[in-house]
């Protein structure tokens, strides 16, 4: 049996209506402005500006407990006329690790679990922005924001070292020192942060991965560390601070940026093994970024 065709809509039924739509004939701003504003939102997020007051609370009461020690050592210096600050600028943040940790954690899957959570990340790449450039800006946004973390307390140091008229020379010294320690501490554990939350889209699990690998890393590798040296085994103690990142920075330092050690009995780190303390401390950085950006090239499919 055939079948009828719908007939077509004669010219009176046929309208064409104006909407308003127009081209667009402003400036293409392009890649590189899109990932200067993912890496600027990213930052801004990583301290709660521009979301709600819940948000802020977290990042800027850990902000204020890493700097409140810096200032009452400045105090206790200036008031007392002190020759010299109570800890050295590259001592400053390992004292502090549990604090940055902390901040890691809660920090690092804000910055990517809800764009995998609600799958906002092909939305992202459906403008002139590619994974590369994602991976960059939340790379980048989050060390910042770490690396703002430890720098300021260093700030409050030096300030009040000068203010306390201690040497300048020596001061100056001992403050860059402390500033490249923790821009290698900032770029370290920020990969570490967003690989693990990167895993999930669920926050809290990221939140616990992180806590767990930082925490218990740098307890077994102290823990071990304790041993060989009570079992008369001191040149095992720099090797085994390899496996732990805040240990991994610790004995960088050591080697060379004058820092004393924290290690079991004092174990210096040598040059040559210092050298391969900067080798692995690269390589993971290295590692990670590898890890992200081939992970985010699958969610944005």
């Amino acid at each position: 049996m055939a079948v009828e065709q719908p007939l077509a809509p004669s010219g009176e039924q046929t309208r064409i209506h104006n909407i308003g739509y127009r081209n667009y004939d402003g400036p293409r701003l392009g890649r590189a402005y899109a990932r200067r504003s993912l890496y600027s939102q990213s930052l801004r997020g990583a301290y709660g500006l521009g979301r709600s007051v819940k948000s802020k609370v977290l990042p800027m009461l850990l902000f204020v407990v890493m700097c409140v020690p810096a200032a009452i050592m400045v105090a206790v210096a200036v008031a007392t006329k002190a020759k010299e600050l109570p800890v050295d600028y590259t001592r400053y943040a390992i004292f502090l690790q549990a604090v940055i940790g902390l901040y890691v954690a809660s920090q690092a899957p804000q910055a990517v679990s809800r764009d995998l959570r609600f799958k906002t990340v092909p939305l992202y790449f459906s403008r002139p922005i590619e994974t590369v450039d994602y991976v960059r800006a939340k790379y980048a946004a989050l060390a910042s924001a770490l690396f703002i973390l430890t720098a300021a307390p260093l700030l409050v140091l030096y300030i009040g070292a000068l203010l306390a008229k201690l040497d300048f020379t020596d001061q100056t010294k001992g403050f860059a020192q402390g500033l490249v320690s923790v821009a290698l501490l900032s770029l370290l554990f920020a990969g570490i942060g967003l690989v693990i939350s990167a895993v999930t889209p669920r926050r809290g699990f990221g939140i616990a991965a992180v806590i767990a690998v930082l925490t218990i890393s740098y307890g077994a590798v102290s823990t071990i560390q304790a041993i060989a040296f009570d079992q008369n085994s001191p040149d095992a103690v720099p090797w085994i601070g390899l496996f732990s990142p805040i240990t991994l920075i610790d004995g960088l330092q050591t080697a060379f940026l004058g820092a004393s050690s924290s290690f079991p009995g004092g174990v210096d780190v040598s040059s040559a093994q210092g050298v391969v303390y900067v080798i692995v401390v690269l390589g993971i950085i290295a590692g990670c970024y590898g890890l992200l950006t081939r992970r985010y090239r699958k969610v944005g499919l």
